[in-house]
């Protein structure tokens, strides 16, 4: 199983991208919580691990991840509402957000006690690692399982509005990259960190991998191995959710392969990172074919491929 610890979160979207005025649909979101829909879409064993609100946005929050498949076990409730992202989405598909995030249920995310025996891997990112005190909460929770040996994957997706001090934050980071086995994070996010592949791969993950829009992706491997492939061809609806749905292809690529343990990364060479970037490639692709998070189910990547 694995175990998806982060913020759940309403994205507010636009019907008609690229106008500001136009009305605001709301959408279930948050990167950690779209990679827990993903991985289940995808086939995989999946649990969320967070702190959500008793709001009625909670619990359509919580009703979803029922529906798709994911564990709810580890989930703390809370009477604090539910945090607010709103999206400004571009003609070309793009997408920025505001958030809305004083006093919010996930900010007061708790140490959980332990993980379940069969968890394989935990991931983390976005704002849970950011919003205190629940950032500390989890910060303690990563470093507790990488010591456990639990495979841990780090996407930081960072949102540079609700950072306070961006030179801490940056700090703060480089401190969990020697925890962290599979860190995946885009071009700009390490434009914002200031630091190059080499430099990451360096730090401690046994695998960085590279989102890089319509570019596609890179992995560089701890050894210095440097694999891309191209993004796939698609009508771009909006770009919300495909680096979650990267994130979780990636993870289940992986997991398909046996590879959630210390030190099995190393044995991987050109063809197999192909094989998984391109799949990961495919699962992003679906998701940017429709508006909002709707990661793709299994039979839908294969069908893309089979194009």
């Amino acid at each position: 199983m694995i175990v998806v610890a982060g913020e759940a979160l309403i994205d507010l979207v636009p019907r008609v991208r690229g106008d500001a005025l136009t009305p605001l649909r709301p959408v279930r979101g948050g990167g950690p919580y779209n990679t827990a829909v993903a991985l289940a879409r995808l086939g995989g064993a999946a649990a969320f691990c967070s702190r959500v609100s008793t709001d009625a946005f909670g619990a359509s929050l919580l009703e979803r991840l029922t529906e798709e498949g994911v564990g709810t076990g580890l989930v703390q409730r809370g009477p604090e509402p539910t945090t607010l992202a709103v999206a400004a989405v571009g003609a070309d598909g793009s997408a920025s957000y505001a958030f809305y995030t004083g006093g919010t249920a996930d900010r007061l995310f708790t140490l959980p006690p332990a993980l379940p025996e069969r968890t394989r891997a935990v991931s983390f990112g976005t704002c849970s690692l950011v919003l205190e005190p629940g950032a500390g909460a989890y910060e303690e929770l990563m470093r507790r399982e990488a010591g456990r040996g639990v495979f841990v994957a780090l996407d930081p997706n960072i949102r540079a509005e609700l950072i306070p001090d961006a030179d801490a934050y940056r700090a703060r980071f480089r401190t969990w990259l020697p925890h962290v086995s599979l860190l995946k994070l885009s071009e700009e996010d390490a434009g914002w960190l200031g630091l190059g592949l080499p430099e990451l791969a360096s730090a401690g993950p046994a695998a960085v991998v590279l989102t890089r829009g319509g570019a596609g992706l890179t992995v560089r491997t701890r050894d210095g191995a440097e694999y891309a492939v191209d993004a796939e061809k698609v009508e771009v609806a909006d770009t919300i959710g495909a680096g979650d749905t990267v994130n979780a292809a990636l993870l289940h690529a992986l997991a398909d392969r046996d590879l959630l343990r210390p030190g099995a990364l190393a044995g991987l060479g050109a063809d197999d990172w192909t094989r998984i970037l391109t799949f990961a490639s495919r699962a992003a692709a679906v998701t940017c074919s429709r508006a909002g998070a709707e990661p793709p189910y299994a039979w839908e990547v294969a069908e893309f491929a089979s194009r």
